[in-house]
């Protein structure tokens, strides 16, 4: 059986990329983004996600995003780094980079332009974790992966010895119910839907996987510690206080939403990487209004 991998629990940030007006990485930038994530609270940092805009950066970027994050953290917490890619040779590539770099895991999303099968992900999957010895957590987002990976095959990627979480992004609440009835109380599986933080703590998430840690890092941490003791109505409380917010991030898009979010709060957002287009001025005044009523 799989073995439970207790070392990522809680809330584990992702940092957003920055670019520099010329759309180059901006790693002076990131790294001060990181340490703000780290000092804020965060139990774990996951850079290169759909937040990190993973899919726009080219290897030499990722790589220096990779080392960057590890220099910066220097072992204070735990780091799993996106390494997907739409082949598997790419993906063993960049797992390999990440864990020879020092990433205590490496998270995966099916990425395919091709509607892959069941199978297909598994022997994907299994390719990766024979060749890297550290934690895989496997990640379902059928929004950005295109890919809706069913708790039937989530269940069997956990046979592979090192596919030791898994991250839901379906945004189904039923399925981390179906998640921990059929896995058992051993198995760490960590919300990646922000709206469903509270459920899915409920239903047993080791862990909350989210970009909202870089404007609102209190409120986020404020909800896994009132879980941790059993305190309903204060995680309630706190859940519903973030709750507006983490749907509007959602709905404008995580890269856009954080960097407008930095700004708002006095922190240097970077800029994106196009097509990607900053939030426009009646989006950015619904942000600050949204911030605004959470620092009350």
């Amino acid at each position: 059986m799989h073995m439970n991998n207790p070392t990522f629990k809680g809330i584990i940030a992702y940092p957003i990329t920055p670019f520099n007006t010329q759309e180059q990485v901006d790693l002076p930038l990131f790294k001060k983004l990181v340490e703000r994530l780290v000092t804020s609270g965060s139990h774990g940092i996951a850079p290169l996600g759909s937040t990190g805009v993973m899919p726009y950066l080219n290897d030499e970027e990722k790589e220096a995003i990779t080392e960057a994050t590890i220099q910066q953290v220097a072992g204070r917490l735990p780091i799993v780094t996106g390494v997907s890619n739409l082949t598997t040779e790419r993906t063993i590539y960049h797992a390999k980079f990440a864990e020879k770099a020092g990433s205590t895991a490496v998270m995966i999303i099916p990425m395919s332009y091709w509607k892959l099968t069941d199978n297909e992900i598994f022997s994907h999957y299994e390719a990766v974790a024979k060749s890297i010895s550290i934690p895989i957590m496997a990640y379902n987002n059928p929004a950005t992966g295109g890919v809706d990976m069913s708790p039937t095959l989530l269940k069997k990627l956990l046979e592979i010895p090192n596919v030791t979480m898994i991250k839901e992004s379906s945004g189904d609440l039923q399925r981390m119910h179906t998640l921990r009835r059929d896995l058992g109380e051993d198995v760490a599986f960590f919300n990646g839907s922000n709206p469903l933080a509270l459920g899915a703590f409920a239903a047993g998430a080791l862990g909350w996987c989210t970009a909202a840690a870089n404007l609102i890092p209190e409120l986020n941490t404020g909800l896994y510690d009132a879980i941790q003791k059993n305190d309903l109505h204060t995680a309630q409380n706190v859940f519903y206080k973030q709750l507006n917010l983490l749907k509007y991030m959602l709905t404008k898009g995580l890269p856009r939403a954080i960097k407008s979010g930095l700004e708002i709060l006095g922190e240097d957002g970077g800029e994106l990487r196009g097509p990607l287009k900053p939030l426009n001025s009646q989006e950015v005044t619904e942000l600050a209004t949204l911030l605004n009523t959470l620092k009350a």
